[in-house]
């Protein structure tokens, strides 16, 4: 009799403490609440398994970094980041569901994401997807400012389950930047040097309410295009009239040497940054340097290197990308692929 008791005693307890354990499972299973770029309120569920991407801006090379490329089930072509590809071949065979506003849905349903990640300025695009009921995740691609630039980090990773990968790549930012932000304090206002930035056309450039802004205040620098504020367009003649130190262009793929391009433009000679060769062309990693994305941080240390050599004399950049690869990508750079980088002339 004392026996029998026992065993139903010892039943009645493992079933009370499984009870008890059932909405704890329920809670680390369900549904999570995240604001989004949009500043929208997104419910995903507690674990993802499947994710869409339905942009660019440097957000597959997120997932990649915080090791979530195996949850892709679609995403844009990357062909246009071939380094990104020669670490992740296996993302060259992930379906393309279209991109931004122009979207298969017939594919997007077929793919059945548990979570897709779309680019803030895809309005229509957006819409389509929120109506077939897939929880959609807006993210800042190139509207991004370096404080959200963050934010969206840390938001991806608990998104993904992958926290502890996010807080490392937000900690290497903090942790570069603040070495910037420390060497150039030491440059008086009047001794900072006025630099001008072309996009992909030398008449296209950024005012103060974008990325390019965050990249030459923080390495120590003006940006002579600030007053335009939200217009990306400017005139040669204002160019003229900035008469900037130094110009900063963004590498074209294909066009194989812009700076050469613009000492060589008889309409700019009259420039400082042309008379004096101050003309420099950012690199491009697993993307472009001058953009926001987790590589950021590398383009920042390159650019007030190039800016100011002798505050960053003990910045080894080939040591500094070669680590970041290794401790991001658990990929080990050669040097014959960082010298392609900065487009090193053989």
């Amino acid at each position: 009799m004392y026996h029998k008791t026992s065993q139903q005693n010892i039943f009645i307890c493992l079933v009370s403490a499984l009870l008890f354990l059932v909405p704890v499972f329920a809670l680390a299973s369900g549904p999570l609440t995240v604001r989004d770029a949009a500043n929208r309120s997104v419910s995903v569920p507690g674990k993802v398994n499947k994710i869409l991407i339905t942009c660019y801006g440097g957000v597959t090379h997120q997932m990649v970094v915080l090791g979530a490329e195996g949850k892709i089930v679609g995403q844009p072509s990357m062909k246009r980041f071939p380094q990104l590809l020669k670490m992740r071949p296996q993302l060259a065979t992930i379906p393309d569901a279209g991109s931004f506003d122009n979207i298969n849905i017939e594919k997007i349903f077929a793919l059945e994401p548990e979570v897709v990640f779309a680019g803030i300025i895809s309005r229509k695009g957006n819409k389509h997807i929120e109506d077939m009921r897939f929880p959609l995740v807006t993210m800042f691609i190139g509207k991004a400012r370096i404080d959200v630039m963050k934010e969206e980090f840390l938001r991806t990773g608990k998104i993904l389950g992958k926290q502890d990968r996010a807080k490392a790549l937000v900690d290497y930012w903090d942790e570069k930047l603040a070495l910037i932000h420390k060497r150039v304090q030491v440059i008086h206002p009047d001794k900072r040097l006025r630099v001008y930035y072309a996009g992909s056309d030398f008449l296209h450039t950024e005012g103060r309410t974008w990325w390019t802004q965050d990249l030459l205040n923080l390495t120590g620098a003006v940006n002579v295009a600030e007053e335009l504020d939200q217009a990306r367009e400017t005139t040669l003649e204002k160019v003229l009239q900035w008469d900037p130190d130094v110009i900063v262009v963004s590498r074209l793929r294909g066009k194989k040497n812009r700076v050469q391009d613009i000492l060589n433009n008889p309409q700019l000679t009259d420039i400082k940054a042309v008379k004096n060769k101050r003309v420099y062309e950012f690199p491009i990693g697993a993307f472009w340097w001058n953009r926001p994305s987790p590589e950021a941080p590398l383009g920042f240390l390159w650019l007030t290197k190039t800016l100011y050599p002798k505050l960053m004399v003990d910045i080894d950049m080939k040591k500094e990308t070669k680590y970041f690869f290794k401790t991001f990508f658990d990929y080990e750079l050669s040097d014959t692929e960082y010298n392609a980088f900065i487009n090193v002339k053989k």
